[in-house]
């Protein structure tokens, strides 16, 4: 599956950081991890600091899947609002889902703070209403994210305006959020410990065998990685593995400006989206960028897909011009990418029967990176045999 198109920025702007063989020999170990993006590269940072060794493999050069297309914005909020996802599978689990995003933002800000890597930047978000008939929803929005503990305030519109500069019908600002580079952010997080836990790319698995004892992976060249345990951090596309409908795939489409000389955008440069469906989001750069994305279309043929490119970058380019007429936003790069939603706005972690020995790490959505982070903490406890009732969160069975 051709995942993106275009010129993603974060491939531009850091290029290969870090080369890694294709595997020419057949190795074993306790648990290989199928790909290499920002799941993979959470998942076997975690199994490392657990004491657990583990190989890694990906078909392509490291991160040039959905990873080098995402726009990295990392928030606690899922794609479906509290208020309707409590609606859908109760309160008590609708906050639970919610608050193990707030609390993943918060470790993967530890986690980057112990490794040294410096692809971290906490920021406030805000959630504004695109239409004057979204206010009522939004205002219990607000009001289900206070009772659930999040740190969150209701803005009118006219503060909104006063603050950030832009029209509106109101607005939630929640303190807790923040945003990445997922590209760097993976390549960083792969060179822990590197040499001691083997990395192989360019080594696309063309047969993959589920024993009793464990699992054997096959590479197009013939050779094996054999493990007790898989984890598979594929991402979109697990629907050659999984033979159940689980996710909707769709395209979504992302611009970014030339860089600024100075910044002058709006305060806290706090990451803005709305409550449009398909929703628009807006985040800075460190080097004085602006990036906007959005105009998703239900579909994923890449020839469609890619074909519209041109388009969606004209529209987006005019969405935020409209709404900051004073930043003269000039695009500068665009890519767009396949991303996909599941029914409740959740990811999928943990066992799928059909195939034992074997562990799915499934962030879908626009909380890719947290649900990862969530995927890859609960993973390395049941590897290591230990029980956690979240895991009915997600399951595939839900």
């Amino acid at each position: 599956m051709t995942l993106k198109a275009g010129y993603p920025f974060w491939l531009v702007k850091n290029g290969l950081p870090f080369t890694f063989p294709q595997l020419d020999y057949n190795v074993e170990t306790e648990v290989a991890i199928l790909g290499a993006g920002i799941s993979g590269a959470l998942m076997r940072y975690h199994l490392i600091e657990a004491g657990i060794d583990c190989v890694t493999v990906d078909a392509r050069t490291i991160g040039l899947g959905s990873t080098s297309a995402s726009t990295s914005l990392l928030q606690y909020e899922i794609d479906i609002p509290l208020t309707k996802l409590t609606e859908m599978i109760g309160l008590d689990n609708a906050e639970r889902a919610y608050q193990l995003c707030g609390e993943a933002i918060e470790k993967l800000g530890s986690i980057t703070k112990k490794a040294g890597i410096e692809y971290f930047e906490k920021k406030k978000s805000l959630y504004y209403a695109a239409y004057k008939k979204d206010v009522p929803g939004l205002k219990k929005e607000f009001e289900a994210r206070k009772k659930a503990g999040f740190d969150v305030k209701w803005l009118e519109p006219e503060t909104v305006k006063e603050q950030y500069g832009f029209d509106n019908y109101g607005a939630i600002l929640s303190q807790l959020g923040a945003q990445t580079n997922a590209y760097m952010l993976a390549h960083s997080l792969l060179q822990h410990k590197h040499k001691e836990h083997k990395i192989f790319d360019r080594s696309p698995v063309t047969d993959i065998k589920h024993h009793k004892n464990g699992v054997t992976l096959t590479t197009e060249t013939g050779h094996t990685i054999k493990a007790k345990k898989l984890v598979y951090a594929v991402g979109y596309e697990v629907l050659d593995f999984i033979d159940k409908p689980i996710v909707n795939l769709l395209s979504t489409y992302a611009v970014i400006s030339e860089q600024y000389n100075k910044r002058r955008f709006w305060k806290d440069d706090v990451l803005i989206w709305n409550t449009a469906d398909p929703y628009l989001y807006v985040r800075t750069t460190p080097d004085n960028r602006v990036l906007v994305g959005g105009r998703d279309e239900n579909f994923s043929m890449t020839g469609k897909r890619d074909g519209l490119l041109k388009k969606k970058s004209r529209q987006l380019t005019d969405d935020i011009n409209k709404m900051f007429p004073e930043l003269g936003f000039k695009q500068e790069f665009s890519w767009t990418g396949t991303f996909g939603t599941t029914k409740d706005g959740l990811p999928y972690i943990g066992e799928y029967k059909p195939l034992p020995n074997s562990y799915f790490a499934l962030g879908f959505g626009g909380n890719g990176i947290t649900f990862s982070l969530i995927a890859a903490e609960m993973i390395t406890g049941l590897i290591l045999g230990k029980k956690d009732k979240d895991v009915e969160l997600f399951s595939f069975d839900r």
